[in-house]
């Protein structure tokens, strides 16, 4: 389902084109279909794709990346599932790389997915270092 919505966005209007016409998602859609709250800061921040994959995933993941073969700017989110899943969440640093696996698995699966639903782009590994 994910991937048929992927395909109906358009991009020009920030609409998803369906057989019964253009959907727009609303802040108040993010708050029901998420759970998300739409109120309070916002959560910015500015993401160079220059960045040194290797040490923005050290410092994330603890561990160098598994990156697609084709394209370098994306991570295997099969390979972040199996770091955050056999994590020992017996220290903070471990439960803070568990959250940040988790998050960013869903930054590639659901927020900003793509066809592939396999691969999340690293331009979002800098939002992910300083939770403050």
């Amino acid at each position: 389902m994910l991937a048929a919505l992927v395909e109906w966005w358009r991009l020009e209007t920030h609409t998803f084109v369906m057989p019964v016409g253009e959907v727009i998602v609303t802040l108040e859609n993010v708050l029901h279909i998420f759970g998300l709250p739409i109120d309070g800061e916002v959560v910015t921040g500015w993401t160079d794709s220059s960045h040194d994959l290797v040490n923005q995933s050290l410092a994330i993941f603890s561990i160098e990346p598994q990156v697609n073969s084709s394209s370098k700017s994306y991570i295997n989110l099969s390979w972040v599932c199996h770091i955050r899943d056999t994590q020992r969440l017996d220290t903070w640093e471990s439960v803070m790389r568990y959250v940040r696996c988790h998050i960013f698995y869903l930054l590639g699966t659901t927020i900003f997915a793509d066809k592939s639903t396999a691969y999340a782009d690293t331009q979002h590994l800098p939002l992910l270092q300083n939770f403050d």
